[in-house]
């Protein structure tokens, strides 16, 4: 067997080939190139949206070739075949040959069916054909190579080998001319996105029933193919131009020539058994709160991402990060079940999970001039479908907000200056569980946009809006968007005291919280728009404490969850303020930060904001509180192993503040004249 390379890094219209060994045998190498003829022949023409007429011609040419191979294998084995030096010499090297190009015809076939390349390799059809024709010529030099006359093959095989010299190398594979009218219509429309034109529906129809992208969901993976391009390494300007276009022309196909997501009944049943039977939490690693990209196993049982896991091990732990028990083998199992729910909740939702997001680098801002303009046009689009568009549009034009606001900065400006936001804070009112969800999730998302925040805030009550959302919204995912949403808006201006000035506010993202039926992420989600709050604005501070926040973040940590470490920073702001300081004392927080700070299972960030609190709480509470610390031996040797590891990061001066502090109230302990305690401020710490 010869191993042939196509992996999956593969660029597309790129053919990496394995040459076979010298010392190869020639019965190994006909079975190989008969293996690989077969995998090319299980391609059939109707699989091809273009270069139909190169595909067809190729495939008759290997069918040939099959026929001669199949026929030297019986010689061979019969042992008519001349077994002189000089003919295996020239046969294995013609033979060798003939299977590098086999495995470049393959993985041209590959890309030319490749889902969400459709766009692209019509618009490269000329470089398509131009490969097909080389290859198909390389053929008859091969079989010209060939040693056939000390080969005993019968006569209508002798004649179809010189045949197929003779037409492999008259190939003429040229682009069809159906692909050449689609590729003229994909510039027409282009030129007219440049010149803010709406283009004709019927003539972006045609386009698209050619190249067989008749679904949202088609859209959806040109569009990531196309991403993938476009952030691909060595890349010309004028070819990421190009890229750029065919992404506008793509996006504009799909929110407003396809209107939004598909009908299709299935679907419609499988998207309901999702949402019905998932909790997407359950997808989310417990380290990083993001929807896991390699799943896998230790030998708790329980799963983490890959990459997630191994930083945790890498960094000396050697236990599991929910259960802190100490692991036998550190040994990663894929989840492969785990693996496939999550690739059908991403597909179901339209959520890109990228390989290789730490080294990629997304495009915000369009690249051309025809995809700017496209983004314009479909903003306006979807703003007149909120206002004129009937349930069922206004629906569709709602879940194409949801995807677009998702994507790019770019579509987050181009929808807030159409005018957007005002029809979905109306909207966020709705009694359809549905209608609310989708414009949570569209307001969340422009409120990551600076005119997004200030349109939203507006004098129209859109903070007292969203709070509603947070305490009364219909689906508990909507309530989750809301909390989200006001960690974005409390960043401007004077938002933040006007969100704390709401009487549910606060109250509400602590439900959120404490809710049972919330995961990691909204929980986060709400933790840091509490924490976001007290940073913004000092008044906030003794909001989150008569809300009853000191004795729920206290129980997070306790509990060891996903948030620990945002708890524990809430916590640390709160000490900040003597009123804040008192709180967490009062119910044992000093005891159970130092217990924290000590323990293998705690995260280096956790880490970091109990080195905080536990200064605030000294700072604020005087000798009394250095005093009760110190009473536990264990406490110096962790802060001087967190500050030996590094896990201090930006904090490593307020841990040496703390020991320097510690060092200062045990001299004068043992001095000769101890200092007097200032009473008046006693505390009961332990």
């Amino acid at each position: 067997m010869i191993h042939t390379q196509t992996g999956s890094d593969r660029r597309i219209l790129t053919f990496p080939a394995v040459n076979p060994c010298e010392s190869i045998s020639i019965t190994t190498l006909v079975d190989s190139l008969l293996q690989i003829a077969g995998e090319i022949l299980s391609f059939k023409p109707k699989h091809f949206s273009t270069n139909k007429r190169s595909v067809k011609e190729t495939l008759r040419h290997i069918q040939n070739l099959v026929i001669i191979l199949d026929e030297i294998r019986i010689q061979i084995r019969v042992g008519s075949i001349s077994a002189s030096r000089s003919f295996t010499r020239s046969a294995i090297l013609s033979l060798s040959e003939l299977h590098v190009i086999f495995q470049k015809l393959k993985l041209l076939l590959q890309d030319c069916t490749r889902e969400g390349a459709k766009l692209y390799t019509l618009i490269n059809s000329d470089q398509v054909s131009a490969h097909f024709r080389v290859l198909i010529r390389s053929v008859s030099t091969c079989l010209d190579a060939f040693p056939v006359g000390s080969v005993d093959l019968p006569g209508e095989i002798n004649e179809l080998f010189y045949l197929l010299i003779r037409q492999t190398r008259k190939s003429e594979a040229r682009p069809d001319p159906g692909d050449k009218r689609a590729i003229d219509s994909v510039y027409w429309v282009l030129n007219l996105f440049e010149n803010r034109i709406n283009p004709n529906r019927d003539e972006i129809l045609q386009v698209l029933d050619h190249i067989g992208v008749r679904k949202w969901r088609d859209c959806v993976k040109e569009i990531d193919f196309l991403g993938e391009e476009i952030n691909a390494e060595k890349k010309d300007k004028k070819e990421i131009e190009l890229l750029s276009s065919l992404m506008g022309f793509i996006c504009y196909s799909r929110c407003v020539i396809l209107r939004g997501i598909d009908d299709d009944e299935d679907e419609k049943e499988e998207e309901d058994l999702f949402n019905r039977g998932l909790n997407v939490d359950d997808l989310r690693c417990p380290i990083s709160l993001e929807i896991m990209n390699d799943p896998v196993v230790l030998e708790t049982g329980h799963t983490y991402d890959r990459s997630s896991i191994k930083k945790w091990f890498s960094s000396g732990n050697i236990t599991c990060p929910k259960t802190g028990k100490i692991l036998a083998s550190t040994v990663l199992v894929d989840n492969v079940s785990v693996k496939q729910v999550i690739q059908s909740y991403c597909k179901q939702n339209g959520v890109e999970i990228d390989q290789k997001k730490k080294t990629k680098k997304k495009s915000t801002v369009p690249e051309s001039l025809a995809a700017e303009e496209a983004g314009k046009l479909m903003a306006e689009f979807l703003a007149g479908e909120l206002i004129n568009g009937g349930e069922k549009e206004m629906v569709k034009a709602l879940v194409e907000i949801r995807v677009l606001t998702k994507t790019s900065s770019f579509n987050r400006s181009c929808l807030v200056e159409a005018g957007v936001v005002e029809s979905l804070m109306k909207m966020l009112r709705s009694g359809d569980q549905t209608i609310q969800e989708n414009a949570m999730a569209g307001i969340l998302n422009l409120s990551k946009d600076t005119s997004g925040k200030t349109r939203i805030a507006g004098d129209g009550g859109g903070l007292e809006i969203i709070v509603e959302v947070l305490n009364e919204g219909i689906r508990r995912e909507s309530r989750q968007y809301a909390a989200a949403s006001l960690f974005y808006l409390s960043s401007l201006g004077d938002n933040s005291r006007l969100i704390g000035e709401i009487p549910d506010a606060i109250s509400g993202l602590l439900r959120v919280v404490k809710g049972c039926d919330y995961g990691d992420s909204a929980k986060r989600n709400a933790l840091i728009a509490i924490r976001s709050l007290l940073i913004q604005h000092p008044d906030n501070h003794w909001r989150v404490l008569a809300a009853g926040a000191t004795p729920v973040l206290l129980e997070l940590v306790k509990s060891g969850d996903g948030v620990r470490a945002d708890s524990m920073a809430i916590l640390a702001k709160m000490a900040e303020y003597p009123d804040g300081m008192i709180s967490v004392l009062r119910r044992g927080g000093l005891k159970l930060a130092v217990k924290i700070l000590g323990s293998s299972d705690s995260s280096p960030a956790t880490k970091q904001h109990c080195v905080v609190l536990l200064l605030n709480l000294c700072v604020n509470g005087g000798n009394d509180v250095v005093g009760a610390l110190v009473k536990d031996p264990s406490i110096m040797g962790s802060l001087y192993t967190v500050l030996s590891n590094g896990e201090c990061g930006g904090v490593g001066r307020k841990a040496s503040a703390l020991i320097k502090m510690i060092h200062e109230f045990q001299e004068r302990k043992t001095g000769t004249a101890e200092p007097a305690f200032e009473r008046e401020r006693f505390i009961h710490a332990w």
